[in-house]
This record gives structure tokens, sequence and C-alpha cells, in this order.
């Protein structure tokens, strides 16, 4: 893989939440989920400017729904991982458990061996 197919730890946490999102991933659910399951604040800014990163490697790709059906509503953008995405991220999540393989890791244990 090139340099360019290598994802930051906050991409993988981007890319991670698209796959457990599916459908449903639109940058607030996005910020939730990471937010829900690392307890790290996350700015929305940051969530869209990371987005527009992996769109432009392209890892993800985005629909627009139809304007919500009320007085002022607006449309969402949805992402979805693409097939370069959904392997760059099966390739960055098997190098961490080949890093990881062998070390006593598991929170509160008291570190490594």
């Amino acid at each position: 893989m090139s340099k360019g197919n290598f994802l930051a730890e906050f991409e993988l946490y981007m890319m991670l939440a698209l796959s457990r999102l599916g459908d449903e991933a639109y940058g607030v659910s996005v910020r939730q989920e990471i937010e829900q399951r690392t307890g790290r604040p996350v700015s929305i800014g940051a969530v869209y400017e990371t987005l527009a990163r992996l769109e432009e490697k392209g890892f993800v790709s985005f629909r627009v729904s139809e304007p919500l059906p009320i007085p002022g509503g607006r449309s969402k953008k949805y992402f979805r991982l693409t097939a370069k995405g959904e392997r760059a991220l099966r390739h960055s999540t098997s190098m961490m458990f080949r890093m990881m393989e062998g070390l006593d890791l598991v929170p509160g244990s008291g570190g490594n061996k």
C-alpha cells in the first residue's frame, strides 16, 4: 500500500464508525458513534474535514438525501465506505492486530508483558 493509503488514528475511528453505522452514517451520527465508543470529544468540524480527506483518498463516497419534509427541512449527506476504503480499513486493522499480538493490553490489566 502506498503512504496515502494508510490511515491515521482519527481516520481509522471515522472509517470504523462508517462501517458500523452503514446507511445511517452522516456527520452527526458518526460524531456520536466515535464519542460514545472512545469517550473522546469530537468536533463536527473535525468530522467533516476528515470525511473530505477520506473522500479525496477514494475511501468514502456520499449521497445527498431529499430535504426533510418540514418547513425549512434540509438534506443530509450520507457517507459510506468504498471498496478501496474497505480494503484500507481491513489492512489497517490487520496491521494493528499484528502489532498487538502477544501483548497484554486489556484495560486495567496493568500494562504489557
